[in-house]
């Protein structure tokens, strides 16, 4: 898959919609994806971060999974709870 068809899919969590990617980030000297930034929807944000409007974070890759059971049709589905996420989430 290229880079270019994974920025805009939509993130999901316990079959919700979270969000979707908005940009890629890649380990340098090792050349693997290790996050995406992703656009939180306004509930998701309010959900697991606890604010009242979209914002941006940095997803850790660990919280995707495997691809095989991570790509879907609609989108990416992450392999955590939604409880967990908060810990896979950074500012950007």
């Amino acid at each position: 898959m290229r880079f270019s068809e994974l920025i805009g899919k939509e993130v999901y969590c316990e079959n919700m919609k979270i969000g979707k990617i908005t940009n890629i980030i890649v380990d340098e000297e090792e050349w693997k994806i290790t996050h995406f930034e992703i656009e939180l929807k306004k509930e998701a944000a309010f959900e697991i971060l606890g604010v009242k409007s979209t914002v941006k974070n940095i997803l850790a890759i660990s919280a995707v999974g495997p691809a095989s059971k991570a790509m879907t049709k609609d989108g990416i589905d992450l392999q955590v709870a939604i409880g967990q996420l908060r810990i896979y989430l950074r500012p950007p």
